[in-house]
């Protein structure tokens, strides 16, 4: 909903020098030698990466000979439409594969490069400043990358974002990376790296959490780094006279040992590229009980969960986002459940037993029932009942054509959510923003009644700042699904919610993603939510997901269509309260009795139907009554 220069001023935020300085630097390179440029950094990038999902041949196309005809491509942001000059590169979760796509350097201006939650692997370029000079906010998180962390990377002097988390590198972190004296953001969690961690100037920035998952970091904020004991010169002759008569004694088993030890590292590092390393760290806490909200289960420790997670094995891993992975866990009687791994929770156990005992008495039946949770050592465990149906997400956009979803189906979920999300904002107590909503954050029990996730975790999550980083970051939700407010006011708000539901209403309808839509022309750049507040009148029949069309279902359709439209208005005063609608999408599936007794909702009498006060996003976290 924002245009390229609002995006460039989001970007440009996080910078601790006036942004004017680096927009008169960048753009001191003319016009001319950057537009062909541009355009051979983007054909590089599609030809260099397998597009899996077919997103770049779908929207990339490079016939188009207008002026700044590139800026209309998914995931390209320009510093003006009409300029074939690149300013950044979104393309996370798009399921790329490849290395490192070594031609962005023809893009000059490029400040903001997100490859996030691909498959790339090989290495990251020795030259990277080289490549990506400019660059103010750099995320590789959540792919296949190896080899060690390139020391040339310091000299990308412009990072303020910097996130290499969930990879396969080793090494150690270049020191010089300390010198980056601009960086707010830095996470190389989740790798196999060794050694100590780089002296930043302000380190309490970067807690340990940053550093998760590598066993062989050292250095404040992780365990201080074991050096060789200082000796007197007696103590060295009498050291090294010992030593010298048994050395040969032992050479041989030494150096056999250590042969056996580095293949069975290397065994291991084959066994486990993702990196789950974590478990083993609490693996011999087995009297850590689990704190159980269900009397059913009240008995269970965390050794039963790690021998129904196969020691929370890759292979059981059914889900990940930016709350935390999520991992399949079947007991010795056949339960099934859901055991969520908090990510950067930078809480205290005593902030997170209070949060766990305020959400385990949110209880609704359109909410995956939270079963209990766990402290063992720096983890945060969530334990959930399973829902055997995965996500909406998936169900809509990763299936095949002869297992789509029909329409009594598609209503039912909707109004199942929007009855969740309206209890959460009007009846809970206290009452929840979930701030996070998408289609993934539903998901289907094995009636496919949805079950909403994440609810309250929000403030599990790393603490708001003030600082336009925040918005960028995601702190507010997935791309997408974000309330185009929350870049002026950084304020999460029951009308955010809103918006973001009527995302996921826009997807059931159309069967888009948010991010991208394979029907728009090649004229047209934008998300969902701008495609069909592009369209108007019976040009929005044609923005229908054709699976649905002519089936006797079109009047409800377009009905729920127009619920969507409202729910995502561009002021959010205009939109209606979670509470309307749930009774809207209500009317229009009546005749499918999806309704059950006890859900009228009423919602609290205040200027906006909400008070609050009582929702739990802000710093102090109130006790349900």
């Amino acid at each position: 909903m924002t245009g390229p220069f609002t995006k460039m001023v989001s970007n440009c935020g996080a910078l601790t020098i006036p942004a004017a300085t680096l927009i008169s630097l960048l753009l001191s390179c003319t016009v001319c030698c950057a537009l062909q440029s541009d355009i051979d950094c983007l054909k590089s990038i599609k030809i260099s990466l397998e597009d899996t999902l077919n997103i770049l041949a779908s929207s990339w196309n490079f016939n188009n000979q207008t002026e700044g005809y590139i800026c209309k491509f998914t995931g390209v942001d320009c510093w003006h439409p009409d300029e074939n000059k690149v300013l950044g590169i979104r393309l996370p979760d798009m399921g790329l594969k490849g290395e490192f796509p070594r031609g962005i350097q023809n893009c000059s201006s490029l400040t903001t490069l997100d490859l996030s939650n691909n498959k790339l692997n090989g290495s990251i370029p020795f030259n990277i400043s080289k490549v990506i000079g400019f660059v103010v906010n750099l995320d590789l998180s959540s792919n296949n990358l190896s080899g060690e962390i390139p020391v040339n990377l310091a000299n990308c002097s412009y990072l303020n974002f910097l996130k290499l988390d969930n990879n396969r590198l080793t090494g150690h972190i270049p020191p010089e990376i300390g010198l980056l004296d601009r960086l707010k953001t830095f996470s190389v969690a989740n790798n196999q790296l060794t050694g100590q961690v780089p002296n930043f100037r302000n380190a309490t920035m970067f807690p340990a959490e940053s550093y998760d998952n590598n066993q062989g970091l050292c250095g404040t904020p992780l365990p201080v780094c074991r050096g060789p004991a200082k000796k007197s010169p007696i103590g060295l002759i009498l050291g090294a006279t010992i030593g010298g008569v048994t050395v040969a004694a032992v050479a041989m088993t030494i150096g056999m040992f250590c042969y056996l030890r580095r293949l069975s590292r290397k065994k291991k590092k084959d066994e486990d590229p993702e990196g789950n390393k974590w478990a083993k760290s609490i693996k011999g806490a087995k009297a850590i009980k689990l704190s159980m909200f269900e009397k059913s289960v009240s008995k269970m420790r965390l050794n039963d969960l790690m021998k129904a997670s196969d020691n929370f094995s890759k292979n059981n891993i059914i889900g990940s986002g930016r709350t935390g992975t999520v991992y399949r866990a079947v007991l010795d009687d056949g339960t099934s459940l859901m055991v969520k791994r908090l990510q950067n929770s930078r809480h205290s156990e005593k902030e997170f037993v209070s949060v766990m005992a305020t959400l385990g008495k949110v209880k609704n039946r359109n909410l995956v029932p939270l079963l209990g949770f766990c402290v063992a050592k720096k983890e945060r465990l969530l334990v959930y009942k399973d829902m055997p149906n995965g996500n909406l997400h998936d169900k809509l956009h990763l299936v095949s054509e002869d297992k789509v979803l029909e329409w009594p189906l598609r209503i039912k979920i909707g109004i199942g959510a929007a009855k969740g999300f309206a209890w959460l904002h009007h009846n809970c107590n206290p009452r929840i923003i979930h701030r996070n909503i998408s289609s993934k954050c539903i998901l289907l029990d094995v009636e496919f009644e949805p079950r909403i996730s994440d609810f309250g975790l929000a403030r599990l999550m790393n603490p708001i700042d003030t600082h336009l980083s925040t918005f960028v970051n995601g702190e507010f939700g997935d791309m997408g699904y974000v309330a185009p407010e929350y870049l002026r006011t950084l304020v999460a708000t029951p009308k955010g919610d809103v918006y973001s539901f009527g995302v996921v209403l826009l997807e059931l309808v159309t069967g888009e993603r948010p991010t991208y839509v394979t029907k728009v022309p090649e004229s047209f750049k934008g998300n969902l939510v701008e495609w069909i507040t592009h369209l108007s009148g019976e040009s929005m029949l044609h923005a229908i997901d054709s699976s649905l069309s002519g089936k006797g279902y079109d009047e409800e359709v377009f009905q729920v269509l127009k619920v969507a439209c409202r729910c995502v208005l561009s002021a959010a005063k205009e939109r209606p309260t979670m509470f309307e609608v749930y009774q809207l999408l209500r009317a229009i599936g009546e005749r499918y009795n999806f309704t059950t007794e006890n859900d009228i909702l009423m919602p609290s009498e205040s200027d906006d139907g909400f008070q609050m006060v009582e929702f739990i996003v802000a710093q102090d976290v109130k006790e349900a009554c």
